[in-house]
């Protein structure tokens, strides 16, 4: 009678794995088996030997959790059996961030499910980074730079593979932000109260226009956003006369600083 000792998946070299695995059926008399039994479904073995039975974990598995595995002979015994654990797939659900400068990634945290045995985060065309989760619902990576970025903003897929497979590609998504550029600001001097016109480009989701005076003091000031390309700020008072500039901030970092005068 054919006798089971191990059940080692060939992808995770345990006896977990998932839908279309590779598993090895470690025993002793196991040159006459016929069927694999995997729970409730019969797979037919890919190769047999005296020792070893290699099959292929069916697409009918169960999402997760235990399996018995035993093996039938071409005379109908059935061997001992052992578990097998399927694996979940994981899912994710989103990040701690929507936006990333895309000269130089940063910290995030990815959220989902079934993420324990996963090996490695990819972000998109940007590239990946190895992981190892210790909780099931979240890990945390350095997602890294976009060197190569040409538009101001760059939508990356967020996925993570484990032992269970991939997570499902556009589920959760990063935007890397190249940094704003200020080319003019008209007028280049001001007092308290007026409105200036800055032009540059970039000029996506602005959340700051910071005024800095002649000595050093900044000042963050009222903007209305007209385009990609444009926008009207208003000098904010308390700012000591004298040369300063003018900066925008977006999420990919700070723009370069303009030449303004406060009068």
């Amino acid at each position: 009678m054919a006798t089971i000792t191990s059940l080692v998946d060939t992808t995770t070299t345990t006896n977990q794995g998932k839908a279309g695995d590779t598993v090895q059926i470690n025993g002793t008399s196991l040159s006459t088996t016929t069927r694999v039994n995997f729970g409730a479904a019969t797979v037919t073995p890919t190769t047999v030997t005296a020792t070893q039975v290699t099959f292929v974990v069916p697409s009918s598995a169960p999402c997760s959790g235990q399996v018995s595995v035993s093996v039938t002979s071409s005379s109908g015994t059935t061997s001992n059996a052992l578990p097998f654990f399927v694996i979940a797939t994981p899912t994710t659900t989103g990040t701690n961030v929507t936006c990333l400068p895309a000269a130089t990634g940063g910290a995030v945290t990815l959220f989902g499910t079934n993420f324990l045995t996963g090996t490695h985060v990819a972000v998109g065309t940007v590239g990946t980074v190895a992981v190892a989760p210790t909780q099931s619902s979240q890990v945390t990576f350095t997602a890294p730079a976009n060197p190569g970025q040409v538009t101001t903003v760059s939508t990356q897929p967020v996925t993570i593979t484990t032992a269970g497979g991939t997570s499902t590609s556009g589920s959760t998504q990063i935007d890397y932000y190249l940094a704003p550029t200020i080319t003019s600001v008209l007028p280049a001097s001001g007092t308290a109260g007026d409105q200036i016109t800055v032009n540059g480009t970039g000029f996506v989701n602005v959340d700051t226009v910071t005024f800095t005076d002649s000595a050093a003091a900044t000042a963050t000031a009222v903007f209305t956003p007209i385009s990609d390309t444009q926008l009207v700020a208003t000098v904010p008072g308390g700012l000591a006369t004298g040369a300063g500039s003018i900066t925008v901030h977006t999420c990919g970092g700070n723009s370069n600083a303009e030449p303004f005068t406060i009068v």
